[in-house]
């Protein structure tokens, strides 16, 4: 009963829980492994800087120029420089002799001038010099964990545009609240270190493992298990499953996750909203009313028996005494199903 009601209550919060098995085991981890990419943030690239390195280029024109080459582009950075520049009405106009290295950049010829935008080594080949300037710049940004594009023409860098991923808004008060319930966090992730530990810094997650394999996640999550530790593993995609299979408890984003994944998961939060961990967590601790149950109602069965035996109670006030407590027992873990969570 306390765990049909706990079921029943979860549903009603957007969180579907598969069986009484991982609701028991969700009460019992102490360990949170989170994959980074559409788990603790949207996984869509949002423009975060503009850096002119030419004092007559201002923000506007550098994002104008950088959108017009960029705008028949199919890579997803370019894409997002494209959608930026709309959402700012920033003019974007037609470019000529558009071409496009793979793993490098793009060239265009707009506003009449030769326009190169992608990594510095991109620029170097088309014999542009990257100042000290520029590599402080390139530098700083990705410690923070951000995609630099840089926009030149022939002569000269002319500025850059850093993308980074928008970390959902609820991550870092979640993981706060996880610390408070004695909850380990660990960040599993296929991007580089110094991405991992800037996200890491922002939402507090201490313990970071970064640039893994999906089967390398798998090997963490093992390893984890391996400390005596209960393990819940947290993510969305193709590549998640095998790490929320592994698990001991296995959640998955329902809503933008992989039918996959999800299938792979013991629960699913249909809304995305990962603030709901907290949540789910003491809802699976307060299971724990079944063993309080239990306990209660073999107490009353064994002072009804001691009261048989002394004769207080005949066989009719027995039998009434043995139903009360099972309805009192049931009543007990009914109330998980409209108990209130902070």
């Amino acid at each position: 009963m306390a765990i049909m009601a706990a079921i029943g209550q979860a549903t009603k919060h957007g969180v579907i829980i598969k069986s009484g098995e991982a609701l028991e085991k969700m009460g019992k981890v102490d360990t949170i492994a989170f994959d980074k990419t559409e788990t603790l943030t949207y996984g869509r690239l949002e423009v975060c800087d503009i850096l002119s390195f030419d004092e007559t280029i201002d923000e506007s024109l550098l994002l104008s120029l950088a959108a017009s080459a960029e705008v028949k582009s199919e890579h997803p950075l370019g894409k997002a420089i494209v959608s930026c520049a709309r959402k700012r009405n920033v003019e974007i106009r037609e470019s000529d002799d558009f071409k496009m290295t793979t793993g490098r950049g793009i060239f265009a010829r707009v506003y009449n001038r030769d326009l190169f935008c992608g990594n510095e080594k991109f620029l170097v080949e088309n014999g542009i010099v990257i100042t000290d300037t520029v590599a402080i710049a390139l530098e700083k940004l990705r410690i923070q964990g951000k995609a630099p594009i840089l926009i030149a023409d022939r002569e000269r860098c002319l500025g850059l545009i850093a993308l980074s991923d928008v970390v959902r808004p609820e991550v870092k008060n979640m993981v706060s609240k996880m610390t408070a319930m004695q909850v380990k966090t660990v960040l599993l992730t296929g991007d580089n270190q110094r991405t991992a530990a800037y996200l890491a810094s922002q939402v507090g997650i201490t313990e970071i493992r970064a640039e893994l394999l999906p089967e390398e996640k798998v090997e963490n999550i093992t390893s984890l298990q391996a400390e005596n530790k209960n393990v819940c593993m947290i993510g969305d995609g193709v590549n998640d499953a095998p790490a929320l299979k592994a698990a001991s408890v296995g959640v998955a984003m329902g809503s933008m996750g992989s039918d996959i994944a999800v299938e792979a998961a013991d629960i699913a939060l249909m809304s995305d909203d990962i603030s709901k961990i907290p949540y789910l967590k003491q809802l699976s601790d307060a299971t724990e009313t079944i063993k309080c149950s239990i306990t209660l109602s073999m107490c009353i069965n064994f002072i009804a028996v001691v009261l048989s035996v002394t004769g207080i109670l005949n066989p009719t006030t027995g039998a009434l005494v043995h139903n009360a407590g099972s309805c009192f027992v049931v009543l007990i873990a009914a109330l998980l199903y409209d108990r209130k969570f902070e």
